[in-house]
């Protein structure tokens, strides 16, 4: 990583150290900032549409617990729908903390900006993660310095926000950028998200799931894959495991109460798919992570 963009990255750090308590006003500005000073175990994480990036430390993040890439600062995740990833802090920077920023992206902005610009060829499926660069690293420095000047955010935030989607268009993640404005049919992931979400507990199938946002099988399951990485059942998969955590961590219902409320019909195939992705029985991990919780 050059000297410029470990510059930028340390100063936009130091803000989130800064401003970690200042949910509100990040959340204004469509940031979410994150720290932590230790690893962590495994998350069920609900990405919303954004741009990630780890400032300091290191994290993993992928499809299961047990697989996933481990990422820091010279690297950014692009998610262009919501998108449910298992991910854990696996080290801490030299300060001895893990820093992140998510910022959310505006797939209207996408758009208006993308027809501004003329756009280089990107290949159809880039990697999954890209790589940073200065001027990207920049402009994240520059939008949390907006924390420290309120009366200027409603001016400039909007500017920032379309000089973000300039520098993700310049980078090797363009096509990702692009995925949910210029697909047709996003909309019927987006679609279909928000009924699998709101229903989680009824007997999805493919065809039930393609029948919701009246479209084809094929082309839901096609443009899940594109947007998504994952197909519609492996998302609703994803999705229902990580609200059974939250109920079982947060509400403190018992493994079976967990698994049916989430749509599993079998007590024991909910509990195999649950070790499955966070490696621990429903009942130990649950118990495990109140406890850390209270000791936080």
């Amino acid at each position: 990583m050059d000297e410029r963009t470990r510059t930028s990255l340390d100063r936009a750090a130091d803000r989130v150290r800064r401003h970690i308590d200042r949910v509100a006003a990040a959340e204004s500005l469509g940031l979410i900032l994150g720290r932590t000073t230790a690893p962590s175990p495994t998350m069920f994480v609900q990405y919303k549409p954004c741009v990630s990036v780890v400032l300091t430390g290191r994290k993993v993040s992928g499809d299961d617990s047990a697989a996933g890439e481990e990422w820091g600062p010279g690297r950014f995740l692009i998610t262009p729908v919501d998108l449910p990833l298992f991910a854990r802090v696996t080290e801490t920077g030299p300060a001895g903390d893990f820093v992140s920023v998510n910022w959310r992206i505006d797939p209207a902005v996408v758009a208006e900006v993308a027809g501004q610009l003329p756009l280089p060829a990107a290949p159809e499926a880039p990697e999954r993660l890209g790589t940073m660069t200065a001027e990207i690293a920049d402009v994240v420095d520059r939008m949390l310095a907006l924390l420290d000047a309120p009366a200027e955010a409603g001016v400039l935030a909007p500017l920032l926000n379309r000089e973000l989607i300039v520098r993700l268009l310049q980078s090797d993640q363009a096509a990702r950028v692009l995925a949910a404005a210029t697909h047709a049919n996003a909309d019927i992931v987006t679609a279909a998200i928000t009924t699998l979400t709101r229903r989680l507990a009824e007997p999805w199938t493919l065809d039930a799931i393609a029948a919701s946002v009246g479209a084809s099988p094929t082309t839901v399951s096609r443009r899940f894959r594109e947007l998504t990485g994952l197909t519609p059942m492996r998302y609703l998969k994803r999705l229902r495991l990580g609200e059974a955590r939250r109920l079982l961590i947060t509400d403190g219902d018992t493994a079976a109460q967990a698994g049916a409320a989430v749509g599993y019909v079998s007590a024991s195939h909910f509990s195999r798919d649950y070790r499955s992705a966070y490696g621990r029985s429903p009942a130990s991990d649950a118990t495990d992570l109140r406890e850390r919780m209270r000791a936080s």
